[in-house]
C-alpha cells in the first residue's frame, strides 16, 4: 500500500461490509452513500463525512452517482507525518463529521487534480488530512467559550488559534474576532500576542496565509489566482506581491523550479 493512498472513486449500490487493517477517511463531493460504523449509521454526502479507524467493522452501499475520496492510511506509517500526534487522535474513535462549504470546494478542487495529475495522489491526500485535521482541531472554537484558546497557564493556546485561523483564510480575519476567541480586548490580545510571537496579529495571519499559498503552489496545479482566493487576497496581484515580499520570490517563478 502506498504511504497514503487516496483515490476518487464512485460507490456502487452493492452492499459491502468488512473491516480493514488500515485507517480510513471518507469525503464525498457530491451524491450519497449510507455507511454504518459498528452499528451507528448515517448519510455521507458533499456536508457529511466519516472517519473510520482501523479493525472497526463498517458496512456501506453508495447511490451509483457519488464522486468520493477514499484515503487510506496505514497506522504504520502515521509517525511519520506532519503533526503525526493530532492526526493520530482523529482516528482514535469512529466519527462522522460536518463539511462546511469551503472545505468541500476545497476537496472538489483536490479531486480535479488528483485526477489530471494520479502520481501526485500522496501530496493531495496530505493536503487534504492536514485541511481535515485543521476543520476537526477548529471545531471546538466554533461552538464554545473563547477562553478555549488559552491553556491552564493563561498562555494563549497558538496551535487552537491557529487552527481557527487556518480554517478561516479565505475569509476577512480581525483581530477583534480573533480577540473574542480568546475573551479578551483587542488592546489586550494585541499585546499578549505581539509579547508571544514577536508579530502583530494580522502579521501573523498573512504568514500563515502565505505558508498555506507555498504549499498548494508547489503540490498542486489550481491556478495561482484560484490559490489566491482561498488564502484570502482578493486578487491575484496583491496576492503575488506578498508572496514575493514573504519569500523573495514571484509564485509563478517558484512553480516553474519545480
Amino acid at each position: 500500500m502506498f504511504y497514503l493512498d487516496l483515490r476518487a472513486t464512485t460507490l456502487q449500490r452493492e452492499h459491502v461490509a468488512h473491516e480493514h487493517d488500515h485507517h480510513q477517511l471518507i469525503l464525498a463531493t457530491r451524491g450519497a452513500t449510507e455507511l454504518s460504523i459498528e452499528g451507528r449509521g448515517e448519510r455521507i454526502t458533499g456536508s457529511r463525512g466519516c472517519i473510520i479507524p482501523c479493525s472497526r467493522h463498517h458496512e456501506y452501499h453508495g447511490d451509483g452517482r457519488n464522486r468520493t475520496f477514499v484515503l487510506d492510511i496505514p497506522a504504520a506509517t502515521l509517525p511519520g507525518l506532519r503533526d503525526a500526534d493530532r492526526i493520530e487522535r482523529l482516528f482514535d474513535r469512529p466519527r462522522f463529521f460536518g463539511v462546511p462549504q469551503r472545505l468541500n470546494r476545497l476537496a472538489e478542487s483536490l479531486m480535479l487534480q488528483l485526477e489530471a495529475c494520479p502520481a501526485l495522489h500522496s501530496e493531495i491526500a496530505a493536503l487534504l488530512l492536514r485541511a481535515l485535521y485543521l476543520h476537526l482541531a477548529a471545531e471546538p472554537l466554533a461552538h464554545g467559550a473563547g477562553s478555549a484558546v488559552e491553556g491552564d497557564d493563561g498562555r494563549l493556546d497558538l496551535a487552537r488559534l491557529d487552527a481557527w485561523i487556518d480554517r478561516h483564510l479565505a475569509d476577512e480575519i480581525r483581530v477583534e474576532r480573533l480577540a473574542a476567541l480568546c475573551a479578551l480586548s483587542a488592546g489586550h490580545f494585541h499585546a499578549r500576542f505581539r509579547a508571544r510571537t514577536g508579530l502583530t496579529p494580522l502579521a501573523y495571519v498573512q504568514r500563515r496565509r502565505l505558508e498555506h499559498a507555498r504549499t498548494l503552489v508547489h503540490h498542486s496545479d489550481l491556478s495561482l489566482g484560484h490559490i489566491a482566493a482561498l488564502v484570502g487576497f482578493r486578487d491575484q496581484g496583491s496576492f503575488s506581491r506578498a508572496y514575493r515580499r514573504q519569500f523573495d520570490v514571484a509564485p509563478s517563478r517558484e512553480r516553474h523550479r519545480d
